[in-house]
């Protein structure tokens, strides 16, 4: 963050005891330690926000990439269910009709000649 290095900290701290004096130096430092260590956390607590807001937005994005792809996935198996489905009522409909003809061109049997457990009259 910031580059500085062991010879300005001295020259820093030199300043600050002539300008503060030996008694209260001991109590600043403290203070400015506490006070830097709270800006620290709440920079870290800012940066963890974002971080989480981040992958929350790229959640939300997977997720409707995923349910689009499903979608589609959706849409091709139900058309190809109704090409399916096409190919094989064609010709189902097709025999029905023939087995209908059939059935209106041939002869009708009487019902009570066929039943042999029926007593007769």
């Amino acid at each position: 963050m910031f580059d500085i290095g062991f010879s300005e900290l001295m020259v820093i701290g030199i300043v600050a005891l002539i300008v503060i004096g030996p008694e209260r130096l001991p109590r600043v430092a403290r203070t400015v330690g506490h006070l830097l260590g709270r800006a620290q956390r709440y920079v870290n607590d800012v940066k963890a926000d974002i971080n989480r807001e981040i992958q929350l937005d790229e959640l939300k994005k997977l997720q409707s990439e995923i349910a689009d792809s499903a979608r589609g996935i959706e849409d091709s198996v139900r058309k190809e269910l109704d090409v399916a489905r096409s190919a094989v009522e064609a010709p189902l409909k097709e025999t029905i009709g023939e087995v209908e003809a059939l059935g209106q061109s041939a002869p009708v049997a009487p019902a009570a000649a066929d039943d042999p457990d029926k007593p007769s009259a």
